[in-house]
């Protein structure tokens, strides 16, 4: 397979390129290539809320110019002899992750390298990783299923599994939307006896049980929501961004020994909550960030045997600044695939 293609993507240059629908398709600089990397040439990449986070400065510590974009689909079109498992022509995802956790982590996108240079994501045409955070995507997943899966799917799948989600387990996700469909999908399938989508609309009730939901909630329909659900539920995994967030009313829904997962990542502080509950209920708040490479696979595995699919809105790749503004609206139902139909097409 030929090595000769040019690193372009789509570059945010100020914390307002969103509101301007002003990324701009021009030539990036890759990280110096090793005998550790591996080089993908992007098909499908997912929109997620940290590159709107990011690419807004949201969070107060992206470095412009910066190409977004960790949901990545793609075949290798040059690997490293140090690469174990991947060769060219291989179809890929990549992902960073349990490296999540570390303090000297590079992201996907907006890191440093040791060497000075800076990762780059998805919304471009090709990308260079470590080859550790590449992994083959299952026959059974389309690129455009398996893509959002990478961020949204296991920013779910990690909480859900490692807080013991499976038969004898009520589970509620609250904020059912990109992250929360996800978490519907997998709770059903990691084997919860029951699952509540939780959400302060009631429109999107029909979809949350058609992705198989025991039960919708809709907070703004049911001012006393919280106290008849009070002590049923197990597990909650929260994906609200909004700092508004009524933890106690939350906390009110844990039975004993319950817990709460935050995976939403709001921009400022969220307010104090009575501490009572975890004394007098044992229930423990926690949050999780994406999962580990090794996660990332076992859920793939998961989600080709069990036939669970994304719901996805696809976007040619060059209409990216219309995709992003079409994701601020809240429009998608529930992730929006960038696809590279230049390269999907091969």
């Amino acid at each position: 397979m030929s090595t000769e293609y040019s690193f372009k993507g789509w570059v945010g240059s100020s914390n307002d390129c969103i509101e301007k629908q002003n990324l701009v398709y021009k030539d990036i600089e890759p990280k110096r290539f090793t005998e550790d990397d591996v080089d993908i040439r992007i098909t499908h990449c997912g929109i997620c809320g940290t590159d709107v986070h990011t690419l807004t400065n949201g969070w107060g510590f992206t470095s412009y110019p910066v190409v977004v974009g960790h949901e990545i689909v793609g075949t290798a079109v040059k690997v490293g002899k140090n690469v174990q498992g991947i060769k060219v022509g291989d179809r890929v995802g990549c992902n960073a992750d349990n490296e999540s956790y570390c303090k000297d982590m590079v992201g996907t996108y907006n890191g440093k390298y040791p060497d000075g240079s800076m990762s780059t994501g998805g919304f471009a045409d090709y990308t260079r990783v470590p080859g550790h955070f590449v992994f083959k995507i299952p026959e059974a997943l389309s690129s455009e299923i398996a893509a959002p899966m990478l961020c949204g799917g296991i920013t779910m799948f990690s909480p859900l599994k490692r807080n013991g989600c499976g038969p004898g387990k009520t589970v509620a996700i609250i904020g059912f939307g990109g992250l929360g469909h996800f978490g519907v999908l997998f709770a059903k399938a990691l084997g919860a006896d029951k699952v509540i989508a939780i959400s302060r609309k009631p429109n999107k009730a029909a979809d949350a049980l058609a992705m198989g939901a025991d039960d919708y909630v809709a907070t703004d329909d049911n001012p006393n929501w919280a106290s008849k659900h009070a002590n049923t539920i197990d597990l909650i995994v929260s994906t609200v961004n909004s700092p508004k967030l009524p933890i106690d009313s939350y906390l009110q829904l844990l039975r004993h020994r319950g817990a709460f997962i935050q995976v939403g990542a709001p921009e400022d502080s969220v307010p104090g909550f009575n501490i009572l509950p975890l004394i007098m209920k044992a229930v423990h708040v926690t949050g999780s960030l994406i999962g580990s490479p090794k996660e990332i696979e076992e859920m793939l595995e998961l989600a080709a045997r069990k036939g669970i699919k994304s719901w996805v809105n696809p976007w040619p790749l060059e209409k990216v600044n219309d995709a992003l503004q079409a994701f601020e609206r809240g429009e998608p139902r529930y992730r929006i695939v960038l696809v590279n139909e230049k390269h999907a097409q091969k």
